[in-house]
């Protein structure tokens, strides 16, 4: 990783080794660090995509379910700022909602488009806000939180971030829980990332790659949304395959919403790392938090 990143992290080490943890389990967290792209609404950094805009399809891709949240350039999101295998080149297309799903299901989807794919301007009401065709539906709820996403353009700042979660689901199996493995002093050093963090990284909506985090994490969300995408399979009777194991599964995008009715509320994009590398998008699932 850059040393500049690195570098970033000093006011946590040294918050760390003030409170009496061993400089061996400071610097093994450290050493877990990963490299992320956080887009921001303002400021100088390169322009790779946008929140909104016209949503542009491929003649024969069929009306998608979710609203658009943002279309961001591959080309212009290197893997050494997000640390991911996106493509080289062509448009990824964010999907999502902020709202609870039944039985694991996504929130969302991610569309990819390679380059010069032709694509037409799509005007589409979507399904998830106005209800399918035919519908009798008026959720003033829905459509009041859909008018409210953003619209600008987004800004790359490269970023470094450190897990926020301290517990893994038990070997055993079941519900219980354990320490990070290699980590006896995790729980503490979570603790002083979640003091320290925010003046470390850049202050930004939409994160690409780096460790998945909300209000209230304790296990990995992106564990937890595989978790979700492999007990959705298990509700749909045409659809038993089974999904890569969770540990095999990665962020690629966070929002932090901070909509009006949908304050302190997260939207996880995540995907199996092998579907990433083979540029396969279906399998990509979407998860929601909210503590109201």
């Amino acid at each position: 990783m850059n040393p500049d990143l690195i570098n970033r992290l000093t006011p946590f080490r040294e918050e760390a080794l003030g409170r009496g943890i061993p400089p061996e389990d400071v610097d093994g967290w450290i050493a877990a660090a990963r490299p992320s792209g956080t887009l921001v609404t303002g400021g100088d950094g390169p322009v790779v995509g946008r929140f909104g805009g016209p949503l542009l399809l491929p003649a024969d891709a069929p009306d998608p379910w979710f609203p658009l949240l943002a279309t961001l350039d591959c080309a212009a999101l290197p893997e050494e700022t997000t640390g991911l295998q996106l493509p080289p080149d062509g448009r990824l297309l964010l999907f999502g909602f902020p709202e609870m799903t039944y039985y694991g299901g996504s929130a969302g989807e991610v569309v990819y488009i390679p380059e010069g794919t032709p694509v037409e301007e799509r005007n589409t009401k979507y399904a998830c806000v106005y209800g399918a065709e035919g519908d009798q539906f008026d959720d003033t709820d829905t459509l009041a939180i859909h008018e409210q996403f953003p619209q600008e353009e987004l800004r790359l700042a490269p970023d470094v971030s450190l897990p926020h979660h301290f517990l893994v689901r038990s070997p055993e199996g079941g519900d219980e829980t354990v320490t990070l493995p290699g980590h006896p002093r995790a729980w503490d050093l979570a603790e002083v990332w979640d003091e320290t963090y925010g003046d470390i990284v850049v202050d930004g909506p939409l994160h690409i790659g780096g460790y998945a985090s909300h209000e209230c994490t304790e296990t990995d969300p992106v564990t937890d949304a595989a978790e979700d995408a492999q007990e959705a399979r298990r509700h749909r009777a045409d659809d038993t395959a089974e999904l890569p194991a969770p540990e095999e599964w990665t962020l690629l995008a966070q929002w932090d919403i901070g909509l009006n009715g949908r304050e302190g509320s997260t939207l996880h994009w995540v995907i199996p790392r092998q579907d990433l590398a083979e540029r396969r998008f279906d399998r990509a699932h979407v998860s929601f938090f909210w503590n109201p």
